[in-house]
């Protein structure tokens, strides 16, 4: 068992760890969930031993060995397959001994340790885990200097695996993959047969992978049993019942406070009152929590609905030079598609989305554009291409050019950016932030169509919320390249998969497009696409299916905004919430009547979604 006890730990005037403890089960599988930049990463380094803490101690099992994945992207001349095997140092040190030994007696010992750990069979294991990454056999035996820094990564995250630590540490492991890579990854770690702890916003993983959560709150450590949708159900009840708990307390102080302050001066109550003053001053205030929740995210829905189609494409071909990427496209997109690309990275889904943008160029067929149709385009390497310097107020004013301060002020405080951060420099801003302005700026003019590339690599789990909230409400066409298989079944309602050079409907859902890339991984057939014109029951049952998830999103957003409507009501249901600070009192009763306005759009949404679903 791992044990954190006490840690205190400061970076700068932040206080990330105060006294924070918690027992990590042995064999368990963690999800490690917080905030961005609440000191998940500072917790591994400490745990690595890379930092020192102020005070506390963190204690590993005997002999136990940790492994991570290195910061640094892993180059050089050595062959995948090589930088893999090399990874276990035990296996090569014995294998060279091996190779030297004179000693019947010690190349006994070395054979028989080679079998205890299985050492014959791990040029194959290794085969195994770099395919389900995402590197065929021709890539396996290619130097690492060959590939660009996120196929290194994977790289390196192979290693890792292939190693089988007794405690696996994991920070973001599905940033640098795509879903294909994700969905691998998720089915190895259901398996991984010691103690995993993972950190994620990645929904489908923290559900599928983990049974317990360590959440990180207010520099606090708390072990959650459970997947992570338990832990949201198990933190709201808590959440209600320390609502309550804090209620009763302020009623009980306020009762007490009133009899002193009426029986204080009468000498034959003075004693009690004296004792109860006493209860008073030994009473530790118990506050409610209402948690501070993302900001939304705003896609400003198109003003004019075009015509469908919106892109009709008919056997168009397109390419960098003389080189053909995807060719035969028969396709088109209607004014409101929710298409979810898939397919591995390298098969072309950037350059789809670089044609659909207009960024590139058809080089044969035949493609029309709606005349007035304009186009949203985020890819997440374009966050590292904004302007350090900048600030999100810049920015937001050089497409307002002839707007006053205030309008200039109001629409960047609607992308996330209110009062001092709208002037705060982008090197300063977190990934999140940088994402968000970028969403912002790319989506400013109100596009009829939005395509999103990896939009959600920054984001943590309240902000994808709020992302999925905000396509779902934006009126236009989204298309969708994304490895978080939850934000593709909440939004997506079309999949299209890019493969062969190709671009074709899948026949088929999320659940049998995973099954279809384990059985390529484990070396049976590619998944199967169909062409667009066919009649398929599988779109019709994937719309049905996306129905339901829309109904079950807007459910737990009435469920999440009644939670806070009643915990707000139990504050303000305090007599002396509004003597003792009427500032804070009227921020409440504002946040109740926006929360009540919401929850009433939400209720609608719901009423107005499940007719739809009983219609179809």
């Amino acid at each position: 068992m791992t044990t954190i006890a006490d840690l205190t730990y400061r970076l700068g005037p932040r206080l990330l760890f105060d006294a924070a403890s918690a027992q990590l089960p042995e064999g368990g599988h963690i999800g490690f969930v917080a905030r961005n930049g609440a000191g998940k990463t500072t917790l591994f380094r400490l745990m690595r031993g890379e930092i020192s803490a102020e005070s506390g101690t963190i204690a590993l099992p005997r002999r136990a060995r940790m492994g991570s994945v290195e910061q640094e992207a892993p180059g050089g001349p050595t062959r995948l397959v090589d930088f893999v095997l090399a990874a276990d140092k035990e296996r090569a040190e014995l294998l060279h001994e091996a190779e030297h030994a004179t000693d019947p007696h010690r190349i006994a010992e070395i054979q028989t340790r080679l079998v205890d750990i299985d050492a014959h069979s791990a040029p194959a294991r290794a085969a195994r885990i770099l395919s389900g990454l995402g590197f065929d056999e021709d890539a396996q035996t290619r130097a690492l200097s060959e590939f660009s820094g996120g196929w290194r990564m994977r790289v390196a995250l192979a290693a890792v695996l292939f190693t089988r630590p007794d405690l696996l540490l994991l920070d973001e492991p599905t940033n640098y993959l795509d879903l294909e890579g994700a969905l691998w990854l998720v089915e190895h770690l259901k398996t991984y047969p010691a103690t995993a702890l993972v950190i994620s916003h990645d929904r489908d993983l923290l559900d599928a992978v983990c049974d317990h959560i360590l959440h990180l709150d207010r520099a606090k450590l708390t072990l959650w049993r459970g997947n992570y949708s338990s832990f949201e159900k198990q933190r709201r009840e808590a959440q209600t019942l320390q609502a309550k708990a804090a209620k009763k307390q302020e009623d009980k102080r306020k009762h007490l406070q009133d009899f002193v302050d009426r029986f204080r001066a009468k000498a034959t109550k003075a004693r009690q009152a004296q004792s109860r003053l006493k209860m008073l001053e030994k009473m530790e205030p118990m506050a409610a929590i209402v948690d501070s929740d993302a900001l939304p995210i705003y896609l400003p829905s198109p003003e004019k609905e075009l015509s469908p189609p919106i892109i009709a494409m008919e056997r168009v071909s397109t390419g960098y030079g003389e080189r053909t990427i995807l060719s035969q496209l028969d396709l088109s997109l209607s004014n409101d598609d929710r298409i979810g690309l898939l397919g591995a990275n390298g098969n072309g889904k950037s350059t789809f989305a670089k044609l659909l943008a207009g960024r590139l160029a058809p080089t044969t067929g035949n493609l029309v554009r709606a005349s007035k149709l304009t186009v949203g385009f985020f890819a997440q390497h374009q966050v590292d291409d904004l302007d350090l310097n900048d600030t999100p107020y810049r920015a937001v004013a050089r497409l307002m050019q002839d707007s006053p301060e205030s309008r200039v002020r109001a629409r960047a405080a609607q992308m996330g950016f209110s009062g001092t951060r709208a002037d705060t420099p982008v090197k300063l801003l977190s990934g999140g932030e940088k994402a968000r302005l970028l969403m912002g700026i790319a989506t400013f003019h109100a596009p009829q169509l939005i395509i999103l590339d990896e939009p959600t690599n920054h984001l943590d789990i309240d902000s994808r919320a709020a992302l999925i909230e905000a396509i779902n409400d934006y009126t236009g066409a989204v298309v969708l390249v994304s490895h978080d298989r939850y934000l593709l079944e909440a939004c997506a309602d079309r999949l299209w998969l890019v493969a062969d050079g190709r671009v074709t409907d899948f026949d088929g859902d999320l659940d049998d497009y995973t099954k279809f890339v384990l059985q390529k991984t484990r070396g049976g057939e590619p998944p199967k696409a169909e062409r667009p014109a066919e009649k398929k029951p599988a779109v019709a049952r994937e719309r049905r299916n996306a129905s339901q998830r829309k109904l079950q999103a807007i459910e737990d957003r009435i469920s999440k905004y009644t939670d806070l409507i009643a915990r707000i009501d139990a504050l303000l249901g305090e007599g002396q919430a509004f003597a003792r600070d009427p500032r804070k009192a009227a921020e409440l009763a504002q946040q109740r009547s926006d929360l009540g306005a919401a929850l009433a759009t939400a209720e609608d949404e719901w009423l107005a979604l499940s007719a739809e679903a009983e219609s179809a």
